[in-house]
C-alpha cells in the first residue's frame, strides 16, 4: 500500500511539473573545495562554507590528484557540464595517469568516496522495493518527456506554417534557404599535369609543386583508398561563393588513370626568394606554409598585423552564412586550423588551405545535417585542439566547431606575434615554437595536453614585458578572449577582424 501511494504521488508530481513551468525544482547540494587555479567552478552555483548549491546540473563531481600513491583533493563542486551520473555514490575512475574523477547524483555525495575497487563496477545495492520505485519514476518521467516533445513539435509546425503563409514572396528576392544543394565540382583533365617536387607530406596526402597549362600549381595527391578525404575537401571547395582572397584558390580536381589517385589542383603560394631557396635545401618543410615562414623569418609590427588580419578575414569568410543571387554558401568550420595549413603569399598575406577535416554546417532540417560524430570531432592537429575537444565534452548538435576554430586562431596569432621583432625591442624574438611545445615538449601527448589545457586551464606563455607596450593590453585581451575555456565566451572570427583593425589604427611601434 505504501509503495502504491509513493508511485501515485510521484506520478501526480511529474504530471504537475509537465503542465506548469512555474514550480521550482530542488537544487543539488555538493561538497565544495577547490584550489585557487580552479575558480571556474565558482560559477556553477552559490557557495556557503563547504557546500555549493548547483544552478545548472544535478551532478556533483570530484577530481583527485594521485600524489605519492595517495589521493589529494583538487576539486569538489557542482559539475560544470551536464553529464550522466546514475549513481548516488561517488565512484572514482582513473581519467589520466595521475588524475581520478568521480560523479554522483545525491546531495553531498562527492564528500563520501569509496576508494575500494577503483577499476571495478559496483554491483546492485538497492532492494526490490527501491528498484520498483526507480522503475516507476523513470517510466513516468519518460511519459512526460514524450508529451512535452509532441507538444513542442506541434507548436514548431504551426509556427512554420504561419511563417510560410506570411512571407510568400521571400524566394523571389533571395537564394534558397536550404544549403543542401549539390556543390559544384570542377573536373579537369589531369593527364597533362606534371609533378616536379614534393613540398609537403600529411597523414593522408602529399602536396607537389607542379605545372598545368604552362602555369605553376600546387597539386594535392590523395591515394585511391582515401576517396572520402578527397570527397570532403572537394565538397568544400565546390560550394557556391567559395572564393576569397584569404582562401587558397581552387583550380579543379580529377583522377589519375594509372594508379587511381585523386588530385586537387590549387593556386601555388610561395613567399620571398631567399626563404624559398632555403626550403628547397630542406625538403622536409612545407614550402609556403606559415610554419616554415615563421621558422626562418621574423616580422615587423605592420607585417605581423597584415598576416593576422588576412588570416582572420579568411576564417571569418569561411564561417559566414552567405546568401546572394549567385547562391548560398553555408558556414564552414575548418577544424584543422594550424600553421601547417595556412599559406603565406609573396605579398605577406595569409590564405587558408587543407579542408580535409572541415564540416559544412547545413541548414536543411530533415534532409541534410553535419556528418560530425564524436570520433570525427577529435580530428585535427593535437596542439591546436580546444579544451572541449580534448575532454570530449562537445555538443555535437551545436556550432561548437566554429568556437574551436577561434581557439586555434588565437594560437596562430600568438605564433605570429612571438616572431615580431617590434614586440621584443631589447632582445631578438625567440625561435619559433608550436603552441605548448615550450611547456610540454615536442612530443606532447593527449593526456598531458588535456591536463594542462582543460583541467589546469593553462595557455601559451605571453611575455611579461608585453604589458608595458602601448598595444600590450590589447594583444593580451585579444588572445585570452580567443582561447577562453568557455567556448561561448570566445570572440567570433568577425570580432577578431574588428579588433585587429583597431590595433592597426591606434597602435604603431
Amino acid at each position: 500500500m505504501i509503495l502504491r501511494r509513493w508511485g501515485l504521488l510521484l506520478t501526480l508530481e511529474c504530471m504537475f511539473l509537465c503542465v506548469s513551468s512555474q514550480s521550482p525544482s530542488q537544487k543539488r547540494q555538493c561538497a565544495f573545495q577547490i584550489k585557487p587555479n580552479n575558480n571556474k567552478y565558482l560559477q556553477e552555483g552559490n557557495v556557503s562554507g563547504s557546500v555549493q548549491i548547483c544552478e545548472r546540473t544535478h551532478c556533483c563531481v570530484g577530481y583527485f590528484l594521485i600524489v605519492r600513491g595517495q589521493p589529494e583533493v583538487d576539486v569538489l563542486a557542482c559539475n560544470k557540464v551536464e553529464k550522466s551520473c546514475p549513481h548516488a555514490t561517488c565512484k572514482p575512475q582513473a581519467r589520466q595517469k595521475n588524475l581520478v574523477k568521480c560523479v554522483c547524483n545525491a546531495d553531498l555525495c562527492n564528500s563520501n568516496i569509496n576508494w575500494t575497487g577503483l577499476s571495478q563496477e559496483p554491483g546492485p545495492t538497492g532492494s526490490v522495493d527501491e528498484t520498483w520505485i526507480i522503475i516507476v519514476v523513470l517510466s513516468v518521467a519518460l511519459l512526460c518527456f514524450v508529451i512535452v516533445a509532441l507538444q513542442w513539435l506541434h507548436l514548431s509546425q504551426r509556427k512554420s506554417n504561419i511563417s510560410s503563409r506570411e512571407t510568400p514572396q521571400a524566394s523571389l528576392h533571395s537564394s534558397p534557404v536550404c544549403s543542401c544543394q549539390t556543390t559544384h565540382t570542377s573536373q579537369m583533365d589531369v593527364t597533362h599535369i606534371q609533378l616536379h617536387q614534393m613540398v609537403a607530406r600529411g597523414h593522408f596526402a602529399t602536396v607537389w609543386r607542379g605545372t598545368h597549362g604552362g602555369s605553376v600549381v600546387a597539386v594535392k595527391v590523395i591515394p585511391a583508398a582515401m576517396k572520402h578525404a578527397f570527397t570532403s575537401e572537394e565538397e568544400v571547395y565546390g560550394l557556391p561563393l567559395m572564393k576569397h582572397a584569404s582562401i587558397i584558390c581552387f583550380l579543379g580536381s580529377g583522377r589519375r588513370s594509372h594508379d587511381g589517385s585523386w588530385l586537387i589542383v590549387l593556386q601555388y603560394a610561395e613567399y620571398g626568394r631567399t626563404v624559398t631557396e632555403w626550403l628547397v635545401r630542406r625538403p622536409g618543410r612545407p614550402t609556403g606554409s606559415l610554419h616554415s615562414f615563421l621558422c626562418k623569418n621574423t616580422t615587423s609590427w605592420l607585417l605581423s598585423l597584415k598576416m593576422c588580419h588576412s588570416l582572420s578575414q579568411g576564417l571569418c569568410y569561411l564561417h559566414t552564412d552567405l546568401h546572394t543571387q549567385e547562391g548560398h554558401k553555408p558556414p564552414v568550420a575548418h577544424r584543422d586550423l594550424s600553421s601547417f595549413n595556412v599559406l603565406v603569399r609573396a605579398d605577406g598575406t595569409c590564405a587558408l588551405s587543407d579542408f580535409g577535416c572541415s564540416t559544412i554546417l547545413r541548414s536543411c532540417l530533415g534532409h541534410c545535417q553535419t556528418r560530425t560524430t564524436k570520433s570525427h570531432a577529435q580530428a585535427g592537429t593535437l596542439c591546436y585542439m580546444s579544451p572541449e575537444i580534448l575532454e570530449g565534452s562537445v555538443n555535437l548538435l551545436s556550432n561548437w566547431c566554429l568556437h574551436a576554430d577561434v581557439y586555434a586562431l588565437g594560437l596562430l596569432l600568438w605564433e605570429i606575434w612571438m616572431r615580431c621583432s617590434a614586440l621584443f625591442q631589447d632582445d631578438a624574438p625567440p625561435q619559433h615554437l608550436l603552441p605548448y611545445q615550450q611547456e610540454l615538449g615536442a612530443r606532447l601527448t593527449w593526456e598531458s595536453l588535456t591536463i594542462h589545457v582543460s583541467h589546469m586551464e593553462r595557455r601559451p606563455s605571453i611575455p611579461e614585458h608585453w604589458r608595458l607596450l602601448r598595444q600590450g593590453s590589447a594583444l593580451q585581451g585579444l588572445l585570452r578572449e580567443c582561447w577562453d575555456c568557455d567556448p561561448d565566451a570566445r570572440l567570433t572570427a568577425q570580432c577578431v577582424v574588428d579588433r585587429l583593425v583597431s590595433l592597426h589604427s591606434h597602435y604603431f611601434v
